[in-house]
C-alpha cells in the first residue's frame, strides 16, 4: 500500500521528468491537485517538538504523552496542537511501552501470590 505522501512524490517526479501535466499526473496517482500543490510548513517546529519530547522522556522515563503534553502546554507555555504533538510522539516510537519491564513486574507479583502460607507453630501443645 502506497501512502498519500509517496503518491504525491511520485506525481511530482513524473511531472518533472516526463513533462506531463499536473492534472494528468494527479489523476493517474489518485492525488488531489490541492494535495499536490500543498507545501508542508513548520518542519522546523516539528523538529523542536521532537527535541522537547525526547528530552522529556529521557529525563522522566515514566512520563507518557499526557504528562509530556501538559508540561509543554502549562509549564513551558507552548501552544502546539495535541494531535500534532501526538503524531510526532508516535513517529518517535515513544508510545511503544516497555514489554520487558511489564513482564518483570508480572513475574514479581506472581511470585508474591505463590508464596507458601506460614506454618502453624506449637505453643504449649496447641496451634497458635
Amino acid at each position: 500500500m502506497v501512502r498519500p505522501s509517496q503518491r504525491k512524490e511520485m506525481a511530482q517526479e513524473v511531472v518533472a521528468s516526463r513533462g506531463i501535466s499536473i492534472r494528468l499526473a494527479c489523476s493517474a496517482f489518485q492525488v488531489s491537485e490541492t494535495c499536490y500543490r500543498n507545501q508542508p510548513v513548520l518542519s522546523s517546529e516539528n523538529e523542536a517538538i521532537a527535541d522537547w519530547l525526547i528530552r522529556l522522556t529521557e529525563s522522566d522515563t515514566d512520563w507518557g504523552f499526557g504528562l509530556c503534553f501538559d508540561y509543554l502546554r502549562n509549564v513551558k507555555g507552548l501552544t502546539w496542537n495535541h494531535k500534532r504533538v501526538y503524531r510526532i510522539y508516535c513517529e518517535l516510537a515513544l508510545n511503544i511501552q516497555d514489554q520487558a519491564q511489564k513482564a518483570i513486574e508480572a513475574q514479581q507479583t506472581r511470585a508474591i501470590e505463590r508464596a507458601p502460607p506460614p506454618e502453624p507453630s506449637l505453643v504449649n501443645g496447641f496451634y497458635a
